[in-house]
């Protein structure tokens, strides 16, 4: 529900907050006051296109930001809403949208920034807004299954089939994918089995290829390593000048000094410690020494190794690493051979998906045909009860259909069943007496496309579905308003109609109003009297204040008791202080007021 607007720069709109409530409200004011406007700063916080033109003269950015409360009927936009991470706080939603002079502009849901399509496809779960040129969701056919589905209490049972048809698509699309692919399959098979075979006889070990990077490099350099080995034995462990003769001489004069004097035992035993740790340290240096051996062949044997670990990692491994390569080769042998096993067993797999479509067909036509019936008879029935409304609605002429049609027969002779079910629905309607019944969309003015509307959200208040009665969301809803708005806005409803028509709009609008918030924005006094709430819309001239000219603002303020009288009466003659205008007003008021 829409609980407060903000408009700022917006047309003739300088800065202008209204907080509404639930129920019927309507908009009175005098022609080119500025309900249009209203009704456009709306249409921009609802994802309409627009351009800077918007922008109020003089001001260097337009916004409009609304309020909004959502409850548990408003599921849909609650699930869209968790899955973008966009949480609502205390049950309360603020959505923000600016334009600028250059044209560009931003739009926010709480503080979480969207794009104008985002913003379009939300609010379609929220408001359904109908004027001289909005009216998405009778304008396009697939709505109009939506309404009859809403009418005939079987949303439920058509998402069920939607499941159903869904799982069906799939199950097909992998049976044609392995049948049409046998070739296919064997030569993967083919590939995969080389693959594998080819690396379990290389015999791979993680980290192997840096473990024979180096030996390759010790081996290269040999001649070399030989001789730094050399020089440094000889200055360490051979001759007698070299590191462990000297170190022994100097450990026997220590061991005679400190003899002498013991200030030198903690030096000499230090010095001890330093003499065996060398010692030591020859015996390894001498048996390294000693095992060094130059092995022509073997050198010849790591670099093949490592020519073919490179190779493998090039084939199987990508781009990964030395260190990692191996491992990435070892993964792929593991994926390698869980498809083999899963491409081996795609014969069984084929028979069962071939037994498991069977029975989801024979499931789809059942359900396919069950939805049918359903709808033909609802159709017939929300045929009749909207015919009678429009009646009362300043149509006395017009005839409306629902037609629910198949969806034709495919090249093989079976009857065509889509993601709803095998019908075609459409809304048809003939305006004037002897013309035949055609397309909604092509023949209706925007007032009647309103009238329409209103008799359609009537017949769902009368039959219990209005509010959505546990639907759950189905598609395409960026593309026009969806059957469960929560909130309808009536633009031009009261177009060319007048006397006991205009009281039997309001008192439909006033009984949608009962389970939905309606917004009108109407011209007739027999229309606002039934309103729950009442808004008048004014244009006036303020000064500009110092060196700047006036100016012309719209506002709107809440009518209650006197002024509201007032205003009817100017509706009803556009006088708003005679006597007669007025005990009209007060009459119509006293006789429509809602409790």
């Amino acid at each position: 529900m829409l609980e407060e607007l903000t408009v700022r720069n917006y047309a003739l709109i300088d800065n202008l907050t209204i907080s509404f409530q639930g129920g019927f409200n309507v908009l009175t004011g005098e022609t080119g006051a500025g309900k249009s406007i209203i009704v456009g700063a709306l249409s921009f916080l609802l994802g309409a296109r627009t351009d800077a033109e918007v922008i109020r003269t003089g001001a260097e950015e337009a916004s409009v930001s609304a309020v909004l409360t959502l409850g548990e009927q408003s599921r849909d936009a609650l699930e869209w809403l968790k899955g973008r991470d966009i949480e609502i706080e205390d049950g309360q939603l603020i959505i923000r949208r600016n334009i600028k002079t250059t044209g560009r502009g931003a739009i926010y849901i709480q503080n979480v920034p969207v794009t104008r399509n985002d913003l379009e496809e939300f609010m379609a779960f929220l408001f359904d807004l109908h004027g001289q040129h909005a009216h998405e969701s009778l304008m396009k056919k697939e709505s109009h299954r939506r309404y009859l589905d809403r009418f005939a209490g079987i949303e439920n049972e058509v998402m069920e089939f939607n499941r159903v048809f869904l799982t069906l698509a799939e199950k097909k699309k992998a049976f044609e994918a392995s049948v049409s692919s046998e070739r296919d399959r064997n030569m993967r098979l083919e590939v995969l089995n080389y693959a594998v075979e080819e690396i379990k006889a290389a015999g791979i070990k993680s980290g192997e290829s840096r473990e024979l990077e180096a030996e390759a490099a010790k081996l290269g350099d040999f001649e070399k390593l030989v001789g730094l080995v050399n020089t440094s034995a000889e200055s360490f462990c051979e001759g007698e000048s070299s590191l462990i003769p000297l170190a022994r001489r100097t450990r026997n004069a220590l061991d005679n000094a400190a003899a002498i004097d013991s200030d030198l035992t903690a030096m000499r035993r230090r010095f001890e410690d330093l003499f065996y740790e060398a010692e030591d340290l020859s015996a390894e240096f001498r048996s390294y020494r000693d095992s060094l051996q130059f092995d022509p062949a073997r050198l010849e044997e790591v670099e093949e190794r490592l020519a073919m670990l490179y190779r493998l990692k090039k084939k199987y491994a990508g781009n990964a690493g030395a260190t990692t390569g191996e491992d990435a080769v070892l993964a792929y042998q593991e994926q390698a051979e869980a498809e083999i096993e899963a491409l081996t067993g795609a014969e069984e797999n084929r028979d069962k998906l071939k037994a498991e479509i069977v029975v989801l067909e024979k499931d789809i036509a059942a359900r396919s045909a069950s939805l049918s019936g359903k709808r033909s008879l609802a159709a017939v029935n929300l045929g009749k009860r909207i015919s009678g409304i429009i009646l009362n609605l300043g149509m006395p002429n017009a005839r409306f259909s629902v037609s629910v049609t198949g969806k034709g027969k495919s090249l093989s002779g079976n009857f065509v069943i889509g993601p709803w079910g095998a019908d075609e629905v459409e809304f048809l309607i003939s305006a004037n007496t002897g013309e035949p019944l055609k397309e909604l969309a092509k023949i209706a003015s925007g007032g009647e496309l309103s009238r329409v509307m209103l008799a359609i959200k009537t017949a769902l208040s009368d039959n219990g579905a209005v509010s959505g009665g546990g639907a759950a969301k189905e598609e395409d809803v960026s593309s026009g308003s969806d059957a469960s708005a929560e909130t309808l806005i009536f633009d031009e409803i009261d177009a060319g109609i007048g006397g006991e028509v205009a009281l039997m709009v309001g008192e439909y609008l006033a009984r949608v109003g009962e389970q939905k918030q309606i917004f009108c924005v109407t011209h007739l006094a027999s229309i606002a009297v039934r309103a729950d709430n009442h808004f008048k819309v004014e244009k006036r001239i303020v000064d500009g204040g110092g060196n700047s000219r006036p100016r012309t603002v719209t506002t709107v303020k809440e009518l209650n008791g006197k002024v509201r009288r007032e205003e009817i009466a100017r509706m009803l003659a556009g006088d708003s202080g005679g006597s007669v205008a007025l005990a009209h007003a007060e009459e119509l008021l006293s006789r429509y007021k809602r409790s």
